[in-house]
């Protein structure tokens, strides 16, 4: 509290601008210490006014900050869904900074923009600046912090719902980029570039034994990946040209370590012995590192032709490191082994060579009314790898027999993918615009097969899909747009048993504007996908309505109000196989309803006011519930200052698993300070 009130007394501070440098040594006329006017006082006005580089009452620094304090009442519930969900921390909070910095002189730069928003323990804070000099340079920082909770029982392991269990992660992931372009606005633009994205948290994975039983194991995770790039694009009246090279390396440096005795998700005895880890010391380094080379570039060819390709290269080169200690009553089915040891060392390196291309064109005929599209998508990958793996078993109980298992393998996966598209487009008159044409889609690829395969270390997979497409764009009037679009397809060969193969997608969007202040807006989509084969028989339907309003009187200066209302509907069915290989249907379904709505409001003293929030119920296979209203009020307590303050509420509920839900208040105060 001392921390913010400290804050509330420095505002007003800041808010105040000084007093313009002329006003401070301006003096009297009668004063007897005035300096004697110099060569330069006694100029024309004109003259000095020409000298300067800016008005005398130009800011060089303009901007805002908003900063205040987070409360939190007691989270009611599962305090771990909270934090999945919601994740809102209390404490003094930096909500927004704002600025412009202009240097009149223009001497290293003409101006820079920073913004930073949610700094203070929030899940996402971001940073950004950008700072240019006209016809120089144009610089670009931007970061990005998320953290990454996730700890939901009933999606790791329902029948413990109240551990940190498996499959939960404690994460921050980082964004960092920085971009550098020279000579902007010029025909010739030399660029570079670089990137970070990197991780770091611990969570809860699964060890699995060669039981096929699952132990809930703590780990620690850490990875990285760097980009390096530079190029230059030629960019003239007729065509473009991008040219880059760049490179990235990665790495990944994870460990899981457990000291206690833990059952695994088989609890039912195997041959009369309970299953359990009393101990396991694993860790894995992945190095990689890869060189690109991409191309760019777009012709305008003629009046009624554009063309355009690009092409893109890549070797990525791979090595991985493992070893692993495990100890406890852990089993082998294939030779039913029982064993209390287990050692394993691994080596491997992969090679995959990468090449991407694309080319298309758009012609125009009959003065433009008439427009045909190509394009040509390409993607290959050939996947060299040469991985070692020794294992060793001491069986239980006596310790002394020792079984070794070592594979070998040195195989190449291959990934070709082919796409070809063409579309027509029709301008029937002013107000009817018809679109259509098809795509087809092929691809073979070769891969490693997964462990409980009969076919070999490699599986083989095809694609084959022919798709139709449609639409039209209606505009009777400039109150009213509909557009429609339509995709069908049909497939000879897909690689995944969920993949998409004969179906059907829709979209359907509508806008009426009744007047300047009021507007309606509707959006119809729909997706059906069928794969008869008997082996799979699935089956997957998806709907989703939406209707949203808007009104704006008089530009929205007193009262505006915006709303919108989603009904989706979903449901899936797949064959599979249950215990004992015995066949199995799985079946899901979900009805939701989801409302959003804001009403503005204008107060005396220019006071805003927000009242508002969204709403989300669903039934079917996981009935849910989750509600969240807000309140927010804004109060100017001068031209520079304001006074704002939000309250929400977060309600989330599930019928089958109620142990999942919370509900908690949330207040936030703060200033808002205008430069």
């Amino acid at each position: 509290m001392r921390f913010l009130l400290a804050l509330i007394l420095i505002a007003p501070a800041f808010a105040q601008q000084p007093p313009p440098a002329e006003a401070v040594q301006q003096t009297k006329p009668d004063d007897k210490t005035a300096a004697p006017a110099t060569t330069a006082d006694t100029e024309p006005a004109d003259t000095k006014a020409a000298e300067s580089p800016a008005p005398p009452t130009e800011s060089w620094l303009t901007g805002s900050v908003d900063f205040g304090y987070r409360w939190l009442t007691n989270v009611n519930g599962n305090f771990q869904q909270y934090r999945s969900i919601v994740n809102l921390g209390e404490g003094p909070k930096l909500f927004g900074v704002d600025f412009t910095i202009q240097d009149p002189k223009k001497r290293l730069f003409d101006r820079i923009d920073a913004r930073a928003y949610g700094w203070g323990g929030d899940p996402y804070n971001t940073a950004q600046v950008e700072v240019r000099k006209s016809n120089i340079y144009d610089l670009n920082i931007d970061y990005r912090n998320i953290a990454y909770f996730n700890a939901i029982p009933s999606f790791a392991n329902p029948a413990q719902p109240l551990g940190f269990d498996e499959q939960s992660f404690d994460l921050h992931r980082r964004n960092a980029s920085i971009s550098l372009d020279l000579f902007p606005g010029r025909h010739i633009l030399p660029y570079l570039a670089f990137e970070r994205n990197s991780g770091y948290g611990h969570g809860i994975e699964t060890w699995v034994d060669q039981s096929a039983d699952e132990f809930a194991v703590p780990t620690l995770l850490r990875d990285s990946t760097d980009n390096y790039r530079g190029g230059i694009r030629f960019e003239y009246n007729r065509f473009h040209i991008t040219l880059e090279q760049g490179g990235t390396t990665f790495k990944d440096d994870d460990q899981a370590t457990s000291t206690i005795n833990t059952l695994g998700d088989n609890t039912i005895p195997l041959l009369g012995q309970t299953l359990s880890l009393t101990g396991l010391n694993q860790a894995y380094g992945i190095r990689g590192t890869s060189i690109y080379t991409k191309a760019l570039a777009t012709l305008h060819l003629t009046s009624n032709m554009d063309l355009s390709g690009q092409f893109l290269y890549s070797e990525p080169k791979t090595t991985v490191n493992f070893g692993e200690v495990a100890s406890g009553n852990l089993a082998q089915i294939s030779s039913l082994l029982f064993y209390s040891n287990e050692l394993t060392i691994g080596t491997g390196a992969a090679n995959q060579p990468h090449t991407t291309g694309q080319v298309g064109y758009e012609l125009r005929l009959f003065h433009n009314h008439l427009r045909f599209l190509y394009s040509l998508f390409t993607d290959h990958y050939h996947d060299a790898a040469s991985p070692f793996v020794t294992q060793y078993y001491i069986t239980a109980p006596t310790a002394t027999s020792i079984a070794s298992l070592t594979t070998a393998l040195n195989y190449g996966q291959v990934v070709n993918y082919n796409q070809h598209e063409f579309d027509l487009i029709y301008d029937l008159g002013s107000k009817i615009t018809l679109r259509g044409g098809a795509r087809e889609v092929t691809g073979d690829a070769s891969v490693l097969a997964g462990q409980l395969s009969q076919t070999g270390n490699l599986v083989s997979g095809k694609l084959n899909r022919t798709i139709a497409l449609g639409g039209f764009t209606y505009r009777p009037s400039q109150k009213l747009n509909v557009n429609l679009d339509y995709e069908g397809a049909s497939s000879d060969h897909i690689y995944f048993r969920t993949s998409l193969n004969d179906y059907s997608k829709g979209r359907a969007r509508a806008r009426y504007q009744f007047n300047s202040a009021f507007g309606v807006q509707a959006r119809f989509t729909v997706l059906d996908n069928q794969n008869p084969d008997p082996s799979i028989n699935y089956s997957f339907r998806s709907r989703d309505n939406a209707l949203s309003v808007f009104w704006t009187p008089s530009g929205g200066k007193r009262i505006s109000l915006m709303g919108e209302y989603d009904r989706s509907t979903m449901d899936s069915s797949i064959s599979y196989l249950g215990l004992f290989l015995s066949p199995a249907t799985s079946l899901y379904r979900d009805n939701a309803h989801s409302a959003t709505a804001a009403l503005n409001l204008t107060l005396p003293a220019d006071a805003k006011l927000t009242v508002g929030g969204s709403l989300f119920i669903s039934s079917g296979s996981r009935p849910t519930n989750y509600y969240q209203p807000l309140v927010r009020l804004s109060v100017p307590l001068n031209k520079k200052l304001y006074w704002n303050t939000e309250w929400q509420y977060y309600g989330y509920g599930e019928q089958l698993y109620m142990f999942e839900g919370f509900r908690t208040h949330i207040f936030q105060t703060g200033l808002r300070v205008i430069r």
